[in-house]
């Protein structure tokens, strides 16, 4: 079969250019490991009591990581889902030998590239390509490394973290049919490409275009520029109001839980938000093309859709956004929660309380 990228180079790549993590003692990382664990299961029960969510399948224990154990997992994940991918759209032709070797090669040396950046910056993540149901991972050097810089409470910090975790997990995992509806959007978007011929290239050149501005921060190309075909910007909006939703979800759980939980939510999240604006002319340029900014805004935006419709309708009533593909937001209703209410509710009467 051919192959797109060289993973096994892509994984040297990162381990070799990711930052090392801050300082610690094995005593103090031992401690962060366990409180990390123990504050995600703390976690898990805020969540499912302010939700109603209550996970239907068996999910593994949370894998505290290192930055180079995240890249693993996400170079695997990657793997899972885009080696598939490549056979069904060449048909598993093979490539000549030096395209393959060259091409792959230098695929994997740029996706290592990116990865190395990212790994230095994600503070948790639900990885959902590498196994069903998916498995939660959290970065606990970057973590330490951002509770110092912000002078958090440790405690505070980490539960603050696993709170917004957590509710991703829980989106997956109570949900039965949204990891297979996520990755079929995925592969609805590389199907909508105009030709075989051509996806594999505007693949290799989104890998290479992260990679660039990294190099380069005074790169004005997109990663968006690989969207070419209005069969795909369908598919970019439904995955756009899809991980707008997940990520409002999920600060609006965090921020709704917090207060009852965390005595010091309200300087974290100030100060964490101006960390989330703050940044040189090279993390903005990065941020600009890996999305960092369109996620920041999902962040804004999707919060500020579920606290109008929980707002409207009620816990009980939100819930009802996860009964099927059919009842999730539309990417023009994200900014308008009475037309989705109207949609799947129907007439409402007077406000409900929230809760």
């Amino acid at each position: 079969m051919a192959q797109f990228v060289d993973w096994d180079l892509a994984a040297a790549t990162a381990g070799a250019l990711g930052k090392s993590g801050p300082k610690v003692t094995y005593a103090e990382a031992t401690n962060v490991v366990g409180d990390l664990r123990r504050l995600t299961d703390e976690a898990a029960g805020h969540v499912a009591d302010y939700t109603g969510l209550r996970a239907q399948v068996t999910h593994p224990p949370v894998r505290v990581v290192d930055r180079r154990d995240w890249a693993a997992a996400n170079i695997e994940g990657l793997r899972e889902v885009i080696s598939p991918l490549v056979s069904r759209l060449t048909g598993d032709k093979q490539p000549s030998a030096i395209t393959e070797a060259i091409g792959s090669r230098l695929t994997g040396v740029q996706a290592g590239t990116v990865l190395a950046y990212l790994s230095g910056r994600v503070l948790g993540q639900y990885e959902v390509f590498s196994a069903d149901p998916g498995q939660l991972l959290l970065v606990a050097p970057n973590i330490v490394e951002v509770e110092r810089k912000l002078g958090a409470d440790p405690r505070d910090f980490r539960l603050w973290v696993c709170l917004h975790e957590v509710t991703h997990r829980t989106q997956f995992t109570a949900v039965p049919w949204m990891r297979a509806y996520f990755l079929g959007e995925v592969q609805a978007f590389v199907d909508a490409s105009s030709g075989n011929e051509h996806v594999l290239e505007r693949l290799r050149r989104g890998v290479a275009t992260l990679s660039d501005v990294i190099r380069d921060p005074e790169s004005r190309t997109s990663v968006l520029d690989i969207v070419q075909t209005p069969a795909q910007r369908a598919v970019l909006d439904r995955l756009t109001a899809l991980m707008t939703l997940l990520e409002g979800h999920a600060e609006f759980v965090m921020d709704g839980v917090g207060p009852e939980v965390i005595p010091s939510v309200d300087r974290i999240r100030a100060a964490f938000n101006r960390r989330r604006e703050a940044g040189n002319p090279l993390e903005k340029a990065i941020r600009r093309l890996l999305g960092v900014d369109i996620k920041m805004r999902q962040y804004a935006e999707g919060r500020k859709f579920v606290h109008g419709v929980v707002e409207r309708v009620g816990m009980e009533g939100f819930n009802k956004i996860f009964g099927s593909p059919l009842t999730l937001p539309r990417l023009e209703e994200l900014g308008d929660p009475d037309a989705w209410v109207a949609r799947v509710h129907g007439p409402v009467g007077p406000v409900q309380a929230t809760g």
